[in-house]
């Protein structure tokens, strides 16, 4: 065949890093049959759903086998239920975000990797480290990329204060992965403020914000005066409710957030409503469920129970002498590789020694060499013995 390729492709890595890991842990099975692979790395939730969220799911399915109950498409936003009770969600947080203005997906990575559908020539400003989708979807896209470095003096924390008044599509996560690390709102503002001077759009992952505890930290960036007019915002239930596998999320997209003059809004809302379907009918009840007041007391549960893991994994860091930052908002800790020790290198001492698998963080840019995530997302028995295996190493 002769027909021309995406060029951006070639810019890729060879491998998406999680599947590089699978590649590594996979071998050491093959080669240690009877030792038990620990997994701290890949950040998955490991328990089960809230029960109400799995009762709403199967009376939805239930009823679907039923001609009074059957529903075939739906709105391409999703449903106006589930869309009310986000916007019910952000007025809790003193922000104003209309049901209109919120459209329903099967999770934040499908969205953050379409957006660049809305834009033309620009150059993505990337926060290394970073979640590697970001940069990814940019090359796929044929966009440029700034990369903005973000190191241990700065605390993780990316500030806009060196950059040149320049528009970018500007990616943020708060709380980082794989940093753990949580801007504050004087650090947002910063943010806000330059993307409004610099004609710059923010796109703002929200994934974690529901392990921000306290009410200091914001959980959106809509909390943030200004915001609506230059960021878009996505979130998802896949880790705050346990809905990595059932799909569901949300991408924000105000009517007051335009570029060269146009509605951000309505591109967004063009492109979904001719390249999406809309998310699953159960998902959405599933998420309905999520959201209300019984389903928020049970994942918070869960949430708890993934902290206490966090704090058991910094409580043994610490002991070491270890320095790592997060583990505190967030289901992430993101340690120094001990005795000088590059990412790859730390990784593969802890399977081979430990059997215990962490992210590498050159994985996750250049910034991150020399950086290590362990994940919280793990069965209590298996922190607990993680750490006593780790405890017998020299690290």
């Amino acid at each position: 065949m002769n027909i021309k390729l995406n060029r951006g492709f070639s810019n890729l890595g060879s491998a998406y890093l999680f599947s590089e890991i699978a590649a590594r842990v996979n071998a050491f099975k093959h080669e240690n049959p009877t030792v038990k692979v620990i997994s701290l790395g890949i950040g998955d939730v490991t328990l089960p759903l809230a029960p109400c969220v799995v009762s709403a799911m199967r009376n939805a399915a239930e009823r679907l086998g039923t001609r009074e109950g059957f529903v075939g498409y739906g709105d391409t936003q999703g449903l106006l239920e589930l869309r009310e009770a986000i916007s019910e969600r952000y007025s809790s947080l003193g922000a104003r975000i209309g049901a209109d203005e919120i459209f329903i997906s099967d999770g934040a990575k499908s969205d953050l990797g379409n957006i660049f559908e809305l834009f033309g020539d620009v150059t993505a400003l990337i926060c290394e480290p970073t979640y590697p989708v970001y940069a990814d979807a940019a090359l796929m896209s044929r966009k440029r990329i700034k990369i903005l470095p973000c190191g241990a003096e700065s605390s993780f924390l990316p500030s806009p204060d060196e950059l040149e008044r320049e528009p970018y599509v500007i990616f943020l996560c708060s709380p980082n992965n794989p940093t753990g690390t949580v801007l504050d709102k004087n650090s947002l503002k910063k943010w806000v403020d330059f993307a409004l001077f610099s004609g710059s759009v923010i796109i703002f992952d929200a994934a974690y914000e529901s392990f921000i505890s306290g009410g200091e930290l914001p959980r959106s960036i809509y909390e943030i005066d200004g915001a609506e007019n230059c960021a878009i915002e996505v979130c998802s239930l896949s880790k705050m409710a346990g809905f990595t596998g059932v799909r569901c999320g949300w991408t924000v997209v105000p009517r007051a957030c335009k570029s060269g003059g146009a509605s951000l809004h309505s591109l967004w809302a063009r492109r979904q409503s001719t390249k999406f379907n809309g998310a699953s009918y159960i998902s959405q009840i599933g998420a309905l469920a999520a959201l209300s007041d019984e389903g928020k007391r049970q994942n918070a549960e869960n949430i708890a129970y993934y902290m206490e893991n966090a704090r058991l994994l910094g409580e043994f860091l610490e002991g070491r002498g270890i320095e790592y930052f997060g583990g505190a908002h967030a289901p992430y800790l993101w340690l120094k590789c001990p005795r000088g020790m590059d990412s790859w290198g730390f990784f593969d001492h802890l399977l081979k020694n430990a059997g215990v698998v962490g992210t590498p963080g050159a994985g996750f840019g250049a910034s991150g060499e020399g950086f290590f995530r362990f994940s919280s997302f793990a069965h209590r028995e298996d922190i607990l013995e993680a750490i006593e295996r780790m405890g017998k190493l020299r690290l």
